[in-house]
């Protein structure tokens, strides 16, 4: 693997030597689908530059969560390809990270960038539940004549028989995927915004207690006042505290073992979704290690 300096890797930290670290950062600017709102490609970047600026010091920890997790960003050497040879590209890089016992946390591009994490993760994992803090569905079979378009992101995943899905957030669907979904009740749970108010916290709770979670977050399930850098922004989403306090609950009660941070479409000079999306990364990684009590 090569890593990326200090000028140029997550949070602008002095470079680790060796094998010292827990998680592993992989910016993966792919952008082949996206129907609506274009940039995701830019988001990585965008998000890593971001990061140069923010405090180390965690508030509601009270430490610098990196010096105890450790965090190394990957550098890429190919340019990225058409959909299907870059997702399986990522499923390899996902492959050797898991391989040497790393937390993967990628970060995209476009959301279909979950299915080449979750493809190595199935290949490891018996099962697993994906929590999805997404505005959309994405449980379209097709897009726009592509089965790998962002909107069937989460079909796609849940083609392998060892993954159910928690969706949170979802304000945006289609009669084909509500049809999916009824045809699918044990194997997908979707939480939507407009109830947010009244969440079975519990019910969240016990389905995902004990078992192994990947995190795919797609900023657009923030609300379009907070995040209109995304392809697809809607209202009626979420706030800051409320996906802080969903990522604790989720980490205090599960074993998180990978996640994504997706579809940031940066709008030049308006810096501050990109620092949002950056301290979003931060906070997730420090509240998923502070739960795993390193």
């Amino acid at each position: 693997m090569i890593f990326q300096d200090s000028k140029k890797n997550f949070l602008g930290i002095k470079e680790l030597k060796g094998s010292n670290y827990k998680v592993l950062i992989i910016p993966y600017p792919l952008e082949n689908s996206v129907s609506y709102g274009k940039g995701t490609k830019n988001g990585p970047k965008e998000i890593i530059k971001a990061s140069h600026q923010l405090e180390l010091y965690d508030e509601n920890l009270s430490f610098e969560p990196v010096k105890k997790i450790g965090i190394k960003t990957l550098k890429l050497k190919d340019r990225l390809d058409g959909s299907v040879i870059a997702l399986n590209k990522l499923e390899k890089i996902v492959d050797s990270v898991l391989e040497i016992k790393k937390f993967p946390l990628i970060l995209g591009g476009e959301h279909t960038v979950t299915i080449g994490s979750i493809r190595s993760f199935t290949k490891r994992i018996k099962d697993l539940i994906i929590l999805q803090f997404d505005a959309h569905t994405d449980l379209r079979d097709t897009y726009e004549r592509s089965k790998y378009s962002h909107a069937c992101t989460m079909r796609r995943c849940l083609e392998s028989p060892n993954v159910k899905l928690i969706s949170l957030g979802a304000r945006s669907t289609s009669k084909e995927e509500i049809e999916f979904m009824k045809k699918n009740k044990s194997r997908i749970n979707t939480f939507y915004a407009k109830d947010k108010e009244t969440w079975d916290l519990k019910k969240i709770q016990k389905l995902i207690k004990n078992k192994n979670v990947y995190i795919s977050f797609d900023v657009d399930v923030f609300d379009s006042s907070l995040m209109p850098a995304t392809g697809t922004p809607e209202p009626g989403g979420l706030f800051w505290n409320e996906v802080i306090n969903l990522i604790k609950m989720t980490s205090e009660n599960s074993n998180v073992v990978g996640a994504d941070i997706t579809e940031l479409a940066p709008i030049k000079n308006m810096d501050s979704y990109n620092f949002t999306v950056a301290k979003l990364t931060y906070r997730l990684i420090s509240i998923i290690f502070n739960s795993k009590k390193v």
